[in-house]
């Protein structure tokens, strides 16, 4: 038996533009788009600093800048053409841990215009929404960016995100800070990222698209269900990111109601840390908890529909007082 590993051999199309050759060492190559550097810093690049306390700050390193802090100050000189992974003492002592940003640091401390899709509900819709390399996919809106950039990451710069906004202000944030993960040159952006401002449920159908994947995050995403069961390829998914369970509610039903949808799939995600020291190991005292429901359903065939999911609902679940959206087959339930 030969001891040989095997190769994959690709299979371009004429269409699709051959990969890079990788670097055996080196900076990560540009037409990546990652949003990372290795080697050593470099004048424009933006640092985490962590003192002792647990304190950060980020800042972009610039020749002859200073910066300053209750404990003192040091030049962004010191720091310049080092590699990252090491401490800088101030001029009072204090002890800072240079890294550069990782995303889910980057995007929790950007400035923001509308709240961030924290990391953990970002890494579940890249996962449970299955954002694959090279995928079209349609995000509306866009708020501040952070889930942009995790879905630009994922579809690498040969698939394609396009983003809707409603409002100027969101839209102008989430390009500065977009623009600011991925060193994007001053004047451009990602090359796989489109901003369109207006309403998904009317710009989408206009485009034209079709595409591969729907995230919604807005306030009443069952308005563009039916502009993405139109625009969705079949097999695709669309996922709903909602914080309340009214909205939840409301968008489930009417994924249900509308027949072209698989059961959706419904849940939230809760992360908690630990304490540990020695045999002081417990939970800690902090914890991300409630943040916002998530719903996915998988796009039919045209003039296909799902089995019809077999379930005898709550009592009262759709009583005299539901008013949404029903599902064909379940009566109004009698008042008592």
């Amino acid at each position: 038996m030969s001891d040989e590993v095997p190769t994959r051999t690709a299979h371009p199309t004429a269409d699709a533009p051959a990969a890079p050759d990788l670097p055996r060492a080196g900076d990560v190559p540009e037409e990546a788009w990652s949003g990372v550097h290795r080697g050593p810093l470099r004048p424009g690049e933006w640092v985490r600093l962590t003192d002792q306390k647990g304190r950060r700050h980020n800042i972009c390193l610039e020749p002859g800048k200073r910066f300053f802090s209750n404990r003192g100050h040091f030049d962004h000189d010191e720091l310049i053409g080092r590699e990252e992974g090491f401490t800088v003492t101030s001029s009072a002592g204090g002890e800072y841990l240079v890294f550069r940003p990782l995303l889910s640091e980057f995007v929790v401390s950007m400035p923001r215009g509308a709240a961030v899709v924290y990391p953990k509900d970002a890494a579940q819709i890249v996962a449970m929404a299955d954002i694959f390399p090279g995928a079209h996919v349609v995000e509306a809106g866009v708020g501040s960016g952070a889930l942009t950039c995790s879905l630009l990451r994922a579809v690498g710069p040969w698939g394609r995100v396009s983003s809707y906004e409603r409002r100027e202000e969101f839209a102008e944030v989430a390009r500065r800070n977009v623009g600011q993960f991925f060193g994007a040159p001053a004047g451009s952006s990602h090359p796989a990222w489109s901003l369109t401002l207006g309403d998904l449920a009317e710009a989408l159908p206009a485009s034209g698209e079709r595409v591969d994947r729907i995230i919604l995050d807005m306030l009443a995403p069952w308005e563009c269900l039916d502009a993405a069961a139109d625009a969705l390829l079949p097999g695709g998914i669309v996922c709903a990111y909602v914080a309340t369970t009214t909205q939840l509610s409301r968008f489930v039903e009417t994924v249900r109601v509308h027949g072209g949808f698989t059961e959706p799939t419904a849940w939230e995600s809760l992360v908690r840390d630990w304490h540990v020291e020695g045999l002081a190991v417990r939970p800690g005292h902090k914890m991300i908890g409630h943040t916002a429901f998530l719903v996915t359903a998988r796009r039919m065939a045209p003039g296909q529909r799902a089995p019809m999911k077999k379930r005898r609902p709550a009592p009262g679940a759709y009583g005299p007082d539901y008013t949404g959206p029903r599902p064909a087959g379940i009566p109004v339930e009698p008042t008592d």
